[in-house]
């Protein structure tokens, strides 16, 4: 593991919340100079801490206001094989192969519960490999503000 110091920290987590911050913002924001902050961010890159600068989309202003995780167990001589159908679903986002009781995680995206019904049922259920299943449609979800915040 590379080695931060609190500066870094600060860094990350300003970023981890607004990756499009200016640096001059960021400086002021954190009271160090510009081109500290500058350096410390290309080197935060150079390091690999920092792989890329991304969006977070608002799924509900789209339309899409039900959001589930699934834990899925399957045959396990057929793992490559379920992934790869999961991926061709429409509302699948992400897949997280897992320890636990399931084998995979996935997070998909629907615009109605009907229309999650569907997917669960129809497509998913359909998958030849899977042999289990269980969603959790999230209610409400919690962020902690500043997750890299120094010791």
């Amino acid at each position: 593991m590379a080695k931060i110091d609190n500066l870094d920290l600060i860094i990350l987590s300003e970023l981890s919340q607004d990756a499009a911050i200016s640096v001059p913002k960021l400086s002021k924001k954190i009271k160090v100079n510009s081109s500290v902050v500058y350096s410390r961010i290309k080197r935060l890159i150079k390091r690999k801490l920092i792989e890329r600068f991304t969006i977070e989309v608002n799924s509900a202003e789209l339309g899409y206001h039900v959001k589930a995780l699934t834990g899925i167990n399957m045959d396990t001589k057929m793992r490559d094989n379920v992934i790869e159908e999961l991926f061709k679903i429409a509302g699948v986002s992400e897949i997280a192969e897992v320890t636990g009781r399931f084998d995979v995680l996935v997070t998909m995206h629907a615009k109605t519960l009907d229309e999650m019904h569907k997917l669960l049922s129809e497509k998913i259920g359909r998958i030849q490999g899977i042999q289990s299943s269980e969603s959790f449609i999230e209610m409400k979800t919690r962020k902690k503000p500043m997750p890299f915040m120094p010791e």
